[in-house]
């Protein structure tokens, strides 16, 4: 009865040290990838060297970009917002509505002299 156990258990151990090879050759060794050089056109060219820590430019442009969130955040959105308050909550009439004469029909009445409208005269071809 022994045969077929230590049949498993050499199976087993065989198949331990296959995975073990297998994940020892998975891992790389450092001169690992080798590719060939890349060839880059100026606009990527531009942003692998911009992209290099402790460059100037590259600190200018951070404060740029600091400073151009703060003024958004801070300055244009809150303005933004109280405009818009106050032009469609708090005004009576809202901003850009123009406000023409209504329309006299014979038999009106004029609010600011107080006359009536006389009606239409009549007219002299019936084309219609």
């Amino acid at each position: 009865m022994s045969g077929p156990v230590e049949d498993e258990k050499l199976r087993v151990q065989q198949l331990r040290a296959l995975r073990r090879r297998w994940l020892r050759d998975q891992e790389l060794s450092p001169r690992e990838p080798v590719l060939p050089p890349r060839k880059l056109g100026p606009v990527a060219a531009f942003w692998e060297r911009f992209l290099q820590p402790g460059d100037a430019w590259r600190q200018q442009v951070h404060k740029v970009y600091q400073g151009s969130g703060f003024l958004m955040l801070r300055v244009l959105l809150p303005a933004w917002a109280v405009t818009y308050y106050v032009k469609y909550h708090l005004q009576k009439m809202p901003h850009g509505v123009v406000v023409s004469n209504p329309r006299i029909f014979p038999g009106d009445r004029i609010l600011e002299t107080g006359e009536i409208m006389p009606p239409l005269k009549d007219e002299l071809h019936k084309h219609h």
